[in-house]
C-alpha cells in the first residue's frame, strides 16, 4: 500500500526566517516519510481564508506563528483547554473528518528547552521574572505555573499590560514597571525574556544584571541571533543560558507527531543542520 503523502507548513506575516521546514523536512528524510512542510507567507487580512483553505488542500495541518496566533484561535472547531487559557495557538491539527483541532505547544517547548539544558531544572527553585506581557509571555509564565512556580515578577513597558496578565493569573504573578527592571532581578532563580528586544533588527535589551544571581538560569526566547546582548552578558558573568532555539525545535515535535504520526528526536544533525542556516 502506497503511503499517503503528508502536508503541513507554517503560516506567518513574515515568515521567511523560520527554521520549522528545516526541523520538519529534516525529520520527514529521517523517518523515510512521504510528505513536505512548507512556508505560508499570509498577510494577516487573509489568515481565514489560508485556515479555510487547510481542509481543501487536504493539509495535515500547520504552525501558525506571528501575528496569527490569537485570530487563528477563532477559527477552530476544537481548541485544546491549555491553548485556550494561553488565549493562543500555534498549532493547527485537521482531523481525519476535517475538523480543526488548535493546539498551543510553546510552552511544552520551552519548558523541556530549561530540561535540557539543565536536567535538574526545577519551577520552584526561587522566583521567577519574565520580561514581557505578549503571547509567549502568557505561554511562558502559564507553563511556569503549571510545574510549580509561586512567584513570577511580570515586567512590561506598559505595565497595565502586564497587571491584566497578573489579575488573570492570580497571586503568584506580580506587575512590576519597567523602571523596577534591574531591582526584579534580585533573588530570582530564572530570568526570561519573550520581548523583541535583542533579535536581529531590533535595539539590545538594556537590562543590568548586578543583582542577578550567579545560581540563576536566563533564558531568552530569541533564537536569531542565537546569543543575544542579554545571553552573552549572563555567561560572562558565570550564569547558565538557554537560547529560543531548544524552544522552537521541542514546541515542533508534539505538531510533528500529530502531523506525521511519528514523535521525533533532537538529534546532534539536526542541530547541525540548523547551525548551517545562520
Amino acid at each position: 500500500m502506497a503511503h499517503k503523502y503528508v502536508m503541513a507548513g507554517v503560516m506567518g506575516w513574515p515568515v521567511t526566517h523560520s527554521r520549522s521546514p528545516i526541523i520538519h523536512n529534516h525529520w520527514i528524510r529521517q523517518h523515510g516519510l512521504q510528505g513536505a512542510y512548507g512556508l505560508f507567507p499570509v498577510q494577516p487580512d487573509r489568515i481565514e481564508d489560508a485556515i479555510r483553505g487547510l481542509r481543501a488542500l487536504g493539509m495535515a495541518g500547520c504552525n501558525v506563528t506571528i501575528p496569527h496566533k490569537v485570530n487563528a484561535m477563532k477559527m477552530m472547531d476544537v481548541v485544546d483547554p491549555l491553548a485556550r487559557r494561553m488565549g493562543a495557538i500555534n498549532t493547527i491539527v485537521v482531523t481525519p473528518e476535517g475538523a480543526l483541532h488548535g493546539f498551543n505547544n510553546d510552552g511544552f517547548g520551552y519548558i523541556q528547552s530549561l530540561r535540557d539544558a539543565k536536567p535538574d531544572w526545577r519551577a520552584d527553585a526561587g522566583p521567577a521574572t519574565v520580561l514581557g506581557a505578549g503571547g509567549a509571555a502568557r505561554a511562558v509564565v502559564l507553563s511556569l505555573l503549571d510545574q510549580g512556580a509561586t512567584e513570577i515578577r511580570l515586567v512590561n513597558r506598559t505595565k497595565s499590560k502586564a497587571q491584566a496578565l497578573c489579575d488573570e493569573f492570580g497571586a503568584g504573578v506580580q506587575a512590576f514597571d519597567w523602571s523596577e527592571r534591574h531591582e526584579a532581578l534580585n533573588g530570582i532563580a530564572l530570568l526570561v525574556n519573550t520581548t523583541n528586544q535583542g533579535m536581529h533588527g531590533e535595539p539590545e535589551l538594556e537590562l543590568q544584571l548586578n543583582q542577578l544571581p550567579l545560581t540563576a538560569l536566563v533564558s531568552d526566547a530569541i533564537y536569531i541571533p542565537l546569543e543575544t546582548a542579554l545571553l552573552r552578558h549572563a555567561r560572562l558573568r558565570g550564569n547558565a543560558t538557554v537560547n529560543g532555539l531548544g524552544m522552537l525545535l521541542n514546541q515542533a515535535r508534539p505538531a510533528f507527531q500529530a502531523w506525521f504520526g511519528v514523535m521525533p528526536d533532537i538529534t546532534p544533525a539536526l542541530h547541525q543542520a540548523i547551525m548551517a542556516t545562520f
